[in-house]
C-alpha cells in the first residue's frame, strides 16, 4: 500500500508540469501556423557561378513576433546564410546576418538589393524552371519547407507598386506605335 501511496503522490506532484508542458507545445504548434513563406524564388545562374540566392515574403500573422533563425538547401548549396546588402559610402556591399525580425501582424518580403537566402558553393548551376526545397528555421514557428522556383537570369521577382508614386514618373519618354 505504501508503494501505490508514494506513487500517486508523485503522480499528483507532477501533474501541474505536465499540463505546462501541454500548454508550451500547444502554444508553439498554433504559432506555427501563423507564420507562411510564400513566392520563393531564384535566379538563374550566370555561367558557373558558385553562388546564389532565394527570396521569399514571410508572413506572420500571430499576435508573438518571430526570427529566421538559419536555411538549408543541402540539395542545390552547401552553405547557406541569411544576408542583407548595407551602403558602405557609394558601395552596396552584402553583410551575413545573424537573424531576420519578422514582426507580428507583418510581412517581409526577400529580395534583390535587401535581405536573401546566399546560397553558396552551388553543387551545379542554378537553371531557371528548376524547383528545389528550402528549410527555413524560425525562432517560434520552428520548421518550414518550401519550394523554390528558379527564374531567368535577371529576374527581380514580384514588385509591390502599391508604395510607388507613378505621377511623378516622367513618360515623356514613351510614345503609341
Amino acid at each position: 500500500m505504501a508503494s501505490f501511496a508514494s506513487f500517486h503522490s508523485v503522480l499528483r506532484a507532477s501533474a501541474p508540469l505536465a499540463a505546462a508542458a501541454a500548454l508550451l507545445f500547444s502554444a508553439s504548434a498554433a504559432f506555427a501556423a501563423d507564420v507562411t513563406v510564400s513566392d520563393a524564388w531564384a535566379r538563374a545562374s550566370a555561367g558557373p557561378a558558385k553562388t546564389g540566392a532565394a527570396f521569399f515574403t514571410v508572413t506572420n500573422s500571430g499576435s508573438s513576433d518571430d526570427q529566421l533563425l538559419s536555411a538549408s538547401s543541402p540539395s542545390v548549396s552547401a552553405t547557406d546564410e541569411l544576408h542583407t546588402h548595407i551602403k558602405d559610402g557609394d558601395v552596396m556591399r552584402m553583410r551575413q546576418v545573424e537573424k531576420i525580425d519578422v514582426p507580428a501582424g507583418k510581412a517581409v518580403t526577400l529580395q534583390p538589393g535587401g535581405l536573401h537566402v546566399m546560397l553558396m558553393s552551388l553543387s551545379a548551376p542554378l537553371a531557371e524552371g528548376q524547383t528545389f526545397p528550402l528549410t527555413l528555421t524560425f525562432a517560434k514557428a520552428g520548421t518550414i519547407e518550401t519550394t523554390v522556383t528558379v527564374k531567368a537570369a535577371g529576374a527581380m521577382g514580384q514588385m509591390d507598386h502599391s508604395k510607388m508614386d507613378h505621377s511623378k514618373m516622367d513618360h515623356s519618354g514613351h510614345t503609341k506605335q
